[in-house]
């Protein structure tokens, strides 16, 4: 029994979806809630997103989510979060001023920096919002990439 959460925000369709063909085939419940009593009889929250974290967040509260949503994340609840949905996840964000997250991720979501294209590394150049597959340039050695070829 999987819940998404409607909170007027973006890519609902698109990760329904995408659950759905999931769930089908383990016969697992998901629907779109839309009101906080809604999320005390499910297994896992998806929170999704699109856009900016600043209406995102705004959203979330106007419609009186965030607390019954952190209420039940804090009883155990699994919450995933998808796009601008993991952002809010965080402390805090800096995306277009300053904005106040949930809190269940220590840290702040920041803007990446403006880059010039640079013609001769002209594949490393961020774009943003990233769609699609890329190839991974480590820089560094990292415990999370341990084991990835």
């Amino acid at each position: 029994m999987i819940a998404i959460l409607d909170y007027g925000v973006g890519n609902l369709r698109s990760v329904y979806k995408a659950f759905e063909a999931m769930a089908i085939p383990l016969q697992i419940p998901v629907d779109i809630v839309d009101t906080p009593t809604d999320l005390t009889r499910w297994k896992a929250v998806v929170l999704p997103g699109q856009g900016a974290f600043g209406e995102s967040i705004d959203n979330l509260r106007r419609q009186q989510l965030a607390e019954p949503l952190l209420d039940a994340v804090q009883a155990g609840l699994p919450l995933l979060g998808v796009c601008v949905g993991m952002q809010l996840l965080f402390d805090e964000s800096e995306e277009m001023g300053q904005h106040e997250g949930l809190h269940l991720i220590p840290g702040k979501v920041r803007r990446f920096p403006d880059r010039q294209p640079d013609p001769a590394h002209a594949e490393h150049t961020l774009r943003v919002p990233q769609i699609g597959w890329n190839q991974l340039h480590r820089q560094r050695n990292d415990e999370l990439l341990h084991n990835i070829p």
